[in-house]
């Protein structure tokens, strides 16, 4: 069996499982023959010895035409050729799966020739440093951190047991990481806040001497950005997950168990609350409150203070109750065509069709 380690840090093959024994791993319900399988594949890519899932219903054609051993999924398909495995979550089931046949290989302790380690900097137990990455004066790596080659972690910056930081990750100066974190590649974090005075000669800097923490739990994607605060702190919360190319202003301070989708943009000072879900490309302004629990469609332009006890889902440029939005999208195709009846009420014609 290959326990070589990927680049995501998963092995490349699993272990072979009866499906018995996967669904009492799992927590499902087998319906059907018991079988051997060797991993888990997409609906329509699954092969025979491999399980798929199914986690929305209008995916039945595909579940009766795969060729996938077993199912996971919260109810039998009629038709379907194979076994089941059921459950009320299946999309939660279907992760612990692909942990099961994908776990984790963490990088053998040590640091690498190439690297460079500070001789003030200290490092925990059974920590990898990969090649080229670089541990400034001061800096602390907690126990079973992996550096990836090219890391780059900051004069003082800490970084939180079981972390793993992948390639060209850089840490400002001072940063926090807490445990567990997961920093895919290219993040940055605690780079200078968009700080500028405006004067007759032009734009004076405004240096930017916070700091930022990153909680417990979190990740964080591939090229997101994060700003240090001009003063105090930029935050982010416990197991917050921020997608890919993100970027977080100066000062903002998101909750716990917040995800945030890719392209979107936070505007300095803003607080976002615990559980909130902010779809793609959303922008939000500064110094404005975003409540516990909110909903943001993509694309969503927020410029005053939401609130889930006001409304939970909200949509559109700007930010407005997701109903509200689904009847306005509903009629802007229709407004040429209302704006020339409207014209020729005006005018005194008779409406068109009613001549």
């Amino acid at each position: 069996m290959n326990r070589r380690p990927d680049r995501t840090g998963y092995s490349l093959a699993g272990p072979k499982l009866l499906l018995s024994v996967l669904a009492g791993k799992i927590g499902a319900l087998l319906l059907g023959p018991d079988a051997e399988v060797t991993g888990i594949a997409p609906v329509e890519e699954a092969a025979p010895g491999q399980v798929t899932f199914l986690s929305n219903p209008k995916y039945a054609r595909q579940a009766r035409e795969t060729k996938a051993t077993a199912i996971i999924a919260k109810e039998a398909i009629p038709g379907a050729g194979c076994a089941f495995l059921l459950t009320p979550d299946p999309y939660f089931a279907f992760a612990c799966a692909v942990e099961l046949f994908h776990p984790k290989v963490r990088h053998a302790p040590g640091v690498s020739m190439q690297a460079s380690v500070h001789p003030t900097a200290v490092l925990g137990k059974d920590v990898h440093v990969g090649p080229f990455a670089s541990v400034e004066e001061g800096a602390i790596i907690g126990d079973r951190v992996t550096l990836y080659p090219g890391v780059c972690v900051g004069k003082g910056a800490v970084v939180g047991e079981e972390s793993i930081l992948y390639p060209r990750v850089t840490l400002y100066e001072g940063v926090r990481v807490g445990k567990r974190a997961i920093l895919h590649a290219g993040c940055v974090i605690g780079s200078d806040g968009f700080g500028f005075a405006p004067t007759p000669q032009g734009y004076r800097k405004i240096p930017q001497v916070g700091t930022v923490e990153i909680g417990d739990d979190v990740e964080i994607g591939a090229n997101t950005t994060i700003d240090r605060a001009a003063l105090g702190v930029t935050r982010i919360g416990p197991g917050t997950k921020l997608d890919n190319l993100i970027q977080v202003a100066h000062n903002v301070e998101i909750g716990r168990d917040t995800v945030i989708a890719a392209q979107v943009g936070i505007a300095g000072s803003a607080r976002i609350g615990n559980r909130v879900m902010i779809g793609g490309q959303s922008g939000l302004a500064g110094h404005l409150t975003v409540g516990d629990g909110v909903i943001l469609g993509a694309k969503t332009g927020v410029a005053a203070s939401l609130s889930a006890d006001e409304n939970r889902a909200w949509s559109g440029v700007p930010a407005m109750p997701h109903k509200t939005w689904l009847k306005m999208v509903t009629l802007l195709p229709r407004l040429p065509e209302l704006f020339r009846r409207m014209k020729r009420l005006e005018s005194g014609k008779p409406a068109e069709g009613e001549e």
